[in-house]
């Protein structure tokens, strides 16, 4: 059997290089982020947003406490955010905050959704590695 290997899609390559640039420089500004840190943050946020907009499960999916600020940064930019929801989902995905808990179980089903739509997955900005990571694991696994 030979292994072949497969490109994940990364969530950089959802927009223009230019407005990824000018979000990742916003988000490490706003957040107090190394530039590196707020490229890995965004990229996410956009894999996780297309993935809410494509499959209109945004009632089920919520980003980590590391990656919301991604997806704040993008809203922040509302023109190039409403549009890029119009063109990709053809609507407006809201940022609907609700009292749902970031637990290890959640943060493993919405990267696991991720994963499933064929992008790359930073486990360590979701609380899924294999240490946990505050304040994503709450107690509800093993490695807490």
């Amino acid at each position: 059997m030979t292994a072949v290997a497969v490109e994940l899609r990364l969530g950089r390559d959802l927009v223009e290089p230019e407005l990824f640039d000018r979000l990742v420089d916003f988000c490490a500004q706003e957040y107090g982020l190394e530039r590196v840190v707020a490229e890995q943050v965004q990229d996410q946020a956009l894999a996780l947003l297309y993935v809410m907009g494509t499959t209109r499960s945004g009632d089920v999916m919520a980003p980590s406490a590391t990656v919301d600020p991604g997806w704040h940064t993008f809203m922040l930019h509302s023109a190039e955010y409403a549009e890029w929801c119009r063109k990709n989902f053809g609507h407006y995905l809201h940022h609907a905050p609700n009292s749902k808990l970031r637990t290890q179980g959640l943060m493993v089903d919405v990267v696991g959704r991720i994963r499933d739509a064929g992008f790359f997955v930073d486990d360590q900005l979701w609380g899924t590695a294999g240490e946990c990571n505050a304040p994503t694991c709450c107690g509800d696994g093993p490695c807490c």
